[in-house]
C-alpha cells in the first residue's frame, strides 16, 4: 500500500514537481497570472460601473420619460454574468476558494501541505468542469439570439468557459505562491 509521508515525496510521485519545481516556470506561470488577474479586475470593475449606469438609465427611462428601455434589463443580466466570472479569478488568487478554514487553521507541516494540494486540485477539477461544459454550452446556444437584440447567446454563456480557463491559471499560481488574505482577515 502506497503511504504518503511527506507531500513533496506525493507530488514528484504524480510528476508535478518537474513543472512546479522549475523556477523559470514558476516566475513564468506567476507573471501571466498577475497580468491577467489585474486585467480581470480591471474588467470586472468597468462591467460593474457599465451596469449601475445602465441600470440608471433605465430608472430614467422607465419613471421620468415614462418609455422604459427594452434592451437595458438583458444586457444587465448578461453583463453581471461576466462580472462574476471575472470576479472569481480575482478572489480565488486572493485565497478566497472554496477551503476547510478550520484545517488549514490547525494543519502544520506536510498536514498542511496536503491540505493545500487537495484543495488545488478540487478547485482545479472544479474549474475544468465548468470550462468543458461552458465551451460546450456556449457552443450549441451560439444561433439562439436575446430576445431584444440580434446578438448570440452564445457570447453571454462564454462567461462560464473563460472565467474558468482564468480561474485554473489564478489556482495553479496560488498554489505556487499562497495568498491567504481571506484566512488572515477572517474573525
Amino acid at each position: 500500500m502506497f503511504q504518503v509521508t511527506r507531500p513533496i515525496r506525493f507530488i514528484r510521485w504524480i510528476g508535478l514537481n518537474c513543472f512546479i519545481g522549475d523556477p523559470i516556470v514558476k516566475s513564468a506561470v506567476l507573471f501571466i497570472d498577475k497580468v491577467l488577474t489585474g486585467l480581470a479586475m480591471y474588467v470586472a470593475c468597468l462591467l460593474l460601473a457599465v451596469v449601475s449606469c445602465l441600470g440608471m438609465w433605465q430608472v430614467l427611462s422607465r419613471f421620468v420619460l415614462s418609455q422604459p428601455s427594452i434592451w437595458t434589463e438583458e444586457i444587465m443580466r448578461r453583463l453581471l454574468i461576466w462580472c462574476v466570472m471575472l470576479g472569481v479569478v480575482v478572489a480565488i488568487r486572493h485565497g478566497a476558494m472554496v477551503s476547510v478554514d478550520l484545517m488549514l487553521r490547525v494543519s502544520k507541516g506536510a498536514w498542511k501541505s496536503i491540505v493545500r494540494f487537495v484543495i488545488w486540485l478540487s478547485t482545479s477539477a472544479f474549474l475544468a468542469t465548468i470550462l468543458w461544459f461552458g465551451v460546450s454550452l456556449s457552443w450549441r446556444v451560439r444561433f439562439q439570439t436575446f430576445a431584444s437584440m440580434d446578438v448570440s447567446m452564445g457570447w453571454a454563456y462564454a462567461a462560464l468557459p473563460a472565467g474558468a480557463a482564468l480561474g485554473l491559471i489564478a489556482v495553479l499560481a496560488h498554489y505556487l505562491d499562497p495568498i491567504n488574505e481571506e484566512l488572515e482577515s477572517a474573525q
